[in-house]
């Protein structure tokens, strides 16, 4: 696992989402995640949903159920699974900005509901989740072994989790690891990028069960380009985004820069983009094959940005 020099808390999480929060609704909407392109021709919204949508399939979210978005940011997600699948949601973030305006989106609604509090310390009872789902949060996330072992204890028995997360190629080489996830790491204030294998592990020491892990960076990598294109015409056009980049007083201006190092780490294949599909088995029942994917990857004129 690669891991900054400096350990990140989950109090340093939440400054970065703070300072940041209303730049990143501002160049990538309101879904804080990258977008999936099945075919290509897909609208960045259509995609970011898409991704979504995607994810709901594979928990098996269906009317009623009782669902868990950990990472939930804005709320976007938690609303889309509450308006288009009628689930009963809950969704936690560790930042303060961006709990008050998922809070603020919700007004007059207990459905999704929102809580400020890391997932480690959630506190909800055993067994109160149909699903949990969790879109890039767990690379924020000091203890990930924690992360899946509270997945085991709040999800009931039959029921499905899908972590999407950032992963680290374990055959990057030396100068992709030291100048580009090495960067991404400590800027993107991750508090480590594990490998596919190493989640692996961890999921089933927690007495989870994998049932399928697929590579889709292919189809997610060009929301960097979007968001890169975004980022230069604000900054073309906005005199806050030039403020905000040359203030040293901004602990996150370099984050900017870090994009361009995603890109590049993406299109090299060190840096992956990891759906990992989880099931609470039985303790008696018998272990399903596990299943691996890899996403073909789109043409050069469907990736092109």
């Amino acid at each position: 696992m690669i891991v900054p020099n400096e350990r990140m808390a989950s109090e340093a999480v939440a400054r970065h989402y703070n300072e940041l929060d209303e730049f990143y609704r501002e160049v990538w909407g309101e879904h804080v995640h990258h977008g999936l392109w099945r075919s290509g021709r897909e609208t960045p919204d259509q995609a970011v949903e898409q991704l979504v949508h995607f994810v709901a399939e594979l928990a098996e979210i269906q009317p009623g159920s009782r669902v868990c978005d950990v990472g939930c940011a804005n709320g976007e997600t938690s609303r889309l699974l509450t308006s288009e699948y009628h689930a009963r949601v809950t969704g936690l973030t560790v930042s303060e900005s961006q709990f008050q305006y998922a809070c603020e989106q919700s007004t007059g609604s207990d459905n999704p509901a929102f809580l400020l509090r890391p997932w480690e310390d959630n506190d909800f009872e055993a067994d109160s989740f149909d699903a949990v789902v969790s879109i890039e949060c767990v690379s924020h996330v000091p203890d990930k072994s924690e992360f899946y072992r509270q997945i085991h204890r709040v999800l009931r028995t039959g029921g499905r989790a899908v972590v999407i997360a950032w992963l680290a190629n374990p055959d990057a080489g030396r100068w992709s690891t030291r100048h580009l996830l090495e960067p991404i790491c400590r800027e993107g204030w991750l508090s480590g990028l594990a490998t596919a294998d190493e989640y692996r592990s961890m999921i089933a020491n927690a007495g989870l069960t994998l049932e399928s892990h697929e590579d889709v960076s292919r189809a997610v990598r060009r929301t960097w380009w979007i968001w890169a294109r975004r980022l230069l015409w604000k900054l073309a056009t906005r005199a806050k985004y030039v403020k905000a980049v040359l203030d040293r007083d901004k602990s996150n201006r370099v984050f900017a820069i870090t994009l361009f190092q995603i890109i590049a780490a993406y299109h090299t294949d060190a840096l992956q983009f990891g759906v990992f599909r989880i099931h609470k088995p039985d303790a008696d029942a018998p272990r399903p094959v596990q299943i691996e994917r890899v996403t073909a990857e789109p043409t050069l004129e469907q990736c092109c940005p």
